[in-house]
């Protein structure tokens, strides 16, 4: 397979045509060797517009969703990135490619390492992953831009907390089909916007809160 051909089609037929038509966005998506971050004996189907399968029941999203994320939260050099959940790495290399200081939270300890080793032979040494469920986790710094791939069943504002003024989250709230992917925007101290991007449907993050239930 011609490694550089497939991926340049990947971006032409399943990315372009999700609007992602941000050149820094593609560049990176060009230069991030995706092939790295699926298991070897899925590597001949990295480009598929498909998840990939990875250890402990997690997905690696398709490329074009990556794209999507990307050109929403619109990465600066310099800025500070924290993604949610990181799976074996992919976003976070993205991130880190387009000149964000990127820390990446991964559940699992067998994907936190797969990431890790992933990260490394990808060439983004610098990224930071962390051990630890979200669910609980309380951050010592905010970030200009949080991502969860995940679904959050019940919108959860401690997420949007962790951002500085000016700061982007991107997020996949609801259950079942369609889920609304979102922006917030911190705006001020208390104040943020949300703006709704697009429909999709993904899993849940693991022990995210769920809407209460009516008892009559």
């Amino acid at each position: 397979m011609d490694i550089e051909a497939a991926r340049q089609q990947m971006i032409d037929q399943q990315v372009r045509s999700w609007d992602v038509l941000d050149t820094r966005v593609l560049d990176t998506l060009r230069r991030v060797r995706r092939e790295v971050f699926v298991p070897e004996a899925l590597r001949g189907a990295a480009f598929a517009d498909a998840p990939m399968p990875l250890p402990c029941g997690q997905v690696l999203l398709p490329a074009k969703f990556h794209g999507k994320i990307l050109q929403s939260v619109a990465v600066e050099r310099g800025d500070t990135a924290l993604e949610v959940g990181t799976g074996s790495g992919y976003l976070a290399a993205c991130l880190a490619d387009l000149g964000a200081e990127t820390t990446a939270l991964e559940l699992h300890p067998e994907l936190a390492e797969l990431a890790r080793a992933n990260l490394r032979a990808a060439g983004f040494p610098g990224v930071r992953v962390v051990e630890a469920d979200a669910t609980s986790w309380q951050p010592t710094e905010r970030y200009d831009i949080v991502v969860i791939t995940s679904a959050l069943p019940d919108y959860d504002a401690r997420y949007e907390q962790w951002l500085k003024v000016g700061g982007r989250l991107f997020v996949i709230v609801g259950q079942g089909e369609p889920m609304q992917a979102l922006l917030v925007t911190r705006t001020g101290g208390a104040e943020f916007t949300r703006t709704e991007l697009f429909e999709t449907a993904v899993a849940p993050l693991e022990h995210a809160s769920r809407p209460s239930k009516f008892v009559f």
